[in-house]
């Protein structure tokens, strides 16, 4: 497992951002793990995150020149990403959305930087049913901007639906025609709870799951 990834777990745990037990998700699935990117929630955290952001996008050589966070959890996300690409050496422009278009002042649903003619990067948390995602690429296009890729924090890797057979990442990414970068994964995962003693326990019950639940890999 690459560093980031390792770091990016540890730092979940540590925040109990990763959480193991179990849990009933929105799609009535039973899941021995919860993520909830909310708890990176002091500005340590956020630094160590925004690293681990960085360094999975970098690992990838994408190619983009402004990022762009869809509200609300991605707004923050794509702020301290940002921030850490700038401690690098690349001050990249900044753009985020409103849930409801303002009426006054500058006015519209947009604020920062102008997408026009950019390639632009998409930094979120998760992608679940893939519906913000979705309407953040609508924002960027119709804003002028070129969707480049989307980076998440956790890739669950997992199915749609019975009838649906690709995780929500893989749909996305088929349909935009672009990359999703995840900077961990289920079965990043899964490497992580054997080399923790503390955790080898929720092994089987997180195989179990993604043998019920896993998403087929693509071709």
């Amino acid at each position: 497992m690459s560093d980031h990834r390792h770091r990016f777990l540890q730092l979940a745990l540590t925040a109990d951002a990763l959480r193991f037990g179990q849990f009933t998700l929105k799609s009535g699935r039973l899941s021995p793990y919860f993520f909830n990117a909310g708890r990176f929630d002091s500005g340590a955290r956020m630094t160590q995150l925004a690293a681990c952001y960085a360094d999975a996008v970098e690992a990838t050589g994408l190619k983009f020149d402004v990022v762009f966070g869809p509200a609300y959890k991605g707004i923050p996300l794509a702020t301290a990403t940002a921030c850490e690409f700038a401690q690098r050496g690349r001050d990249l422009p900044l753009s985020f959305n409103r849930k409801e278009a303002k009426a006054h002042g500058e006015g519209g649903n947009l604020i920062g930087a102008d997408m026009n003619g950019k390639r632009v990067l998409i930094v979120d948390d998760v992608i679940t049913a893939g519906t913000a995602i979705r309407e953040a690429l609508t924002i960027i296009k119709d804003a002028g901007g070129t969707p480049a890729g989307i980076v998440v924090a956790l890739d669950r890797q997992e199915i749609a639906s019975e009838t649906d057979l690709r995780s929500a990442a893989q749909a996305v990414a088929e349909e935009a025609g672009i990359p999703v970068v995840a900077v961990a994964t289920l079965a990043d995962l899964l490497d992580f709870a054997s080399g923790n003693p503390e955790l080898v326990g929720y092994r089987q019950p997180l195989e179990d799951y993604r043998s019920r639940y896993g998403s087929r890999p693509t071709r």
